[in-house]
């Protein structure tokens, strides 16, 4: 199949829609261009025009997509931290921004998810309903200590 072919103009019109839609990050970005025969200068320069008119912003992507896992999806921030490491953002910008997250928000939804997992449980032993709740709770990314901490 012939790959359509577009005008530098164009395809940077195209990642800025792309970011405009969404948040992005540079992964992301980068993946995208991908889908476009471009040398690396004009790569530069795209990203370049796209950081210089905010487009594309890693704080501000990070930021949106914590709140998002968080208050959307309900992650914990082990599974939060681990996707954001495969888009390659830093540790230290995820942490930051971590303050996203309101931390009597992030215990009452522990607390919430463990209730309702464990009302569920039926015909097993008291241990074995927790555990199987611990290890539920821990695969949706919530910290061992914090989940402890709210049950004990």
């Amino acid at each position: 199949m012939e790959k359509k072919s577009y005008t530098f103009e164009e395809i940077k019109q195209k990642l800025v829609n792309y970011c405009v839609y969404q948040d992005r990050c540079h992964a992301e970005v980068e993946q995208k261009m991908r889908e476009f025969l471009l040398i690396d200068e004009a790569k530069e320069e795209i990203i370049l025009y796209l950081l210089k008119e905010n487009y594309l912003n890693e704080e501000r992507f990070t930021r949106s997509y914590i709140r998002g896992k968080f208050y959307i999806k309900h992650w914990g921030k082990t599974k939060i931290k681990m996707n954001l490491k495969q888009k390659q953002i830093s540790e230290r910008l995820i942490n930051s921004c971590f303050d996203e997250i309101d931390d009597s928000d992030y215990e009452n939804t522990i607390r919430k998810i463990f209730e309702g997992y464990y009302s569920k449980q039926n015909g097993l032993k008291e241990y074995q309903k927790k555990s199987k709740t611990i290890k539920y709770l821990m695969s949706k990314g919530f910290e061992y200590e914090k989940i402890i901490d709210i049950f004990e």
